[in-house]
């Protein structure tokens, strides 16, 4: 258990020093810092290994319809056709994120019924889409989650603002 909690603080941490930081000082922003490397401890132990593959792709395993969802976002001056936009964006820690928080500005709901949009709607939200974040969701992801914010629980993960 210790083990877990300090790879998930880990790589919260690691996630923080690749830029999450900015993030914080954007108020318009529906994810919090602590909920996007929770999503992504949750979603792939934050493997940041570029991989694309069963349909996903990045440290936070994004669809291509997610992706377009989320605006499409590219990186420099890269076209959104360009065959090669859509892995490189979700490849990119930053650009993952902002596509993350474009998506969760477009789907954001309270999807399991707590009168509150928080983390775990967003995770759900992640990981079910946004018109079936009130499915189930899978133990392992559920409990990787949990255990994250549960390690973190003095910030309060409820909402950026």
């Amino acid at each position: 258990m210790a083990a877990n909690k300090l790879s998930c603080t880990l790589a919260i941490g690691a996630l923080l020093c690749l830029g999450f930081a900015a993030l914080i000082q954007a108020q318009d922003k529906p994810v919090t810092d602590v909920c996007l490397g929770c999503i992504c401890e949750a979603i792939s132990g934050c493997n940041q290994t570029r991989y694309c593959g069963g349909g996903v792709c990045g440290l936070f395993r994004i669809t291509w319809a997610y992706w377009a969802d989320g605006g499409k976002l590219t990186l420099g001056n890269e076209s959104p056709q360009s065959e090669d936009a859509y892995a490189n964006c979700v490849n990119d820690p930053y650009c993952a994120a902002n596509t993350i928080q474009n998506y969760m500005t477009k789907f954001g709901q309270d999807c399991n019924g707590d009168n509150a949009i928080d983390c775990y709607d967003f995770a759900a939200i992640h990981k079910l889409g946004g018109y079936g974040c009130k499915g189930e969701l899978s133990y392992q992801y559920q409990t990787q989650l949990t255990n994250c914010l549960n390690s973190f629980q003095q910030i309060d993960v409820r909402s950026s603002k």
